[in-house]
């Protein structure tokens, strides 16, 4: 539980919100009804486990606050409890109402026990990759997965590991739910781009295609784009990630719109794959662009635009 100030308005309540909701009761030393409502409070910070941060706020010491936020909602009477998420007030309630109610207040705006679960277990992988920990990565990721099956973030890591690893029916089956929905989010069509990619250099049945196949089509006719996608693909499967945007630079240099952007969604592709996890900075702060991402994009952009 914080007591909420003046001075650490910004850092504890509206910084604060950007990770964790927080509910504030606005409260007085006089008021019967907050005395009721705040142990109420208190324990349910604790069955809540961390899902949300109870802060306090004595309405007659900073009114600059309370009555701001009074008059935002059109409120008259403490106590008065604000929902703050991502840095804004969002919904509130008024009164020393059962803790039955608040829960169902509180379910609308706090996540779930799983999806908590799920994101403690996915940046536990990442910690764990950061650390060469491949095997301990792939079984967080896997139970964030298994915990909370609409946690994208999760799954699209998960997947991608799985293809880094060249476990490519595990990935396929991991991949399975996401078949079901009724378009894809552009980062699960870049992973079924990779995929597509693996199966051209790995056929089930028929030759294997040869790079230097490819490459002595392309020898033969520079604008021979198709055999350029095909070598481009060749480079994706084997995570030859720049030489595969390259290729397909050389397609989008002699003709942007080559079918239907394939060059141009396959190049967006590979910058979604090869994109790390943002690392986590200070408040305020803008976490720094992978360099060989940034680099790329400018080059996409600047054939692109010309």
């Amino acid at each position: 539980m914080i007591d909420i100030t003046l001075e650490n308005f910004q850092t504890e309540l509206i910084d604060g919100s950007m990770t964790t909701p927080v509910l504030l009761d606005i409260w007085a030393e006089w008021c019967g009804p907050c005395k009721q409502l705040g142990p109420v409070l208190e324990k349910l910070e604790v069955e809540y486990a961390g899902r949300f941060t109870l802060a306090k706020l004595d309405a007659d010491k900073v009114p600059q606050i309370s009555q701001q936020l009074s008059q935002m909602f059109g409120v008259r009477s403490i106590p008065f409890c604000v929902m703050f998420k991502d840095g804004q007030p969002v919904d509130g309630f008024v009164g020393a109402i059962p803790a039955d109610q608040i829960r169902t207040f509180l379910d609308k705006h706090v996540p779930g026990a799983d999806e908590t679960e799920a994101h403690e277990q996915e940046e536990s992988a990442q910690a764990a990759l950061a650390e060469g920990d491949t095997e301990g990565a792939l079984e967080k990721l896997q139970h964030a997965v298994a915990t909370d099956p609409a946690n994208d973030d999760a799954r699209f890591d998960y997947i991608k590991l799985l293809l880094q690893e060249g476990r490519i029916d595990d990935a396929k089956v991991a991949f399975a739910p996401v078949i079901a929905k009724t378009t894809l989010v552009r980062r699960f069509d870049s992973l079924q781009r990779w995929m597509d990619a693996i199966d051209f250099a790995m056929p089930a049945t028929g030759a294997t295609p040869a790079l230097a196949d490819a490459e002595s089509r392309i020898a033969a006719n520079k604008r021979d784009f198709d055999a350029r996608f095909d070598r481009a693909r060749l480079l994706m499967s084997a995570q030859r990630w720049t030489d595969a945007m390259d290729e397909l630079l050389d397609i989008l240099m002699r003709d942007k719109s080559w079918n239907e952007d394939l060059a141009r969604k396959t190049y967006i592709a590979i910058l979604d794959i090869i994109e790390p996890p943002k690392v986590k900075v200070a408040d305020g702060q803008i976490p720094p662009d992978d360099p060989t991402v940034a680099s790329y994009r400018r080059r996409l952009s600047s054939v692109v635009l010309s």
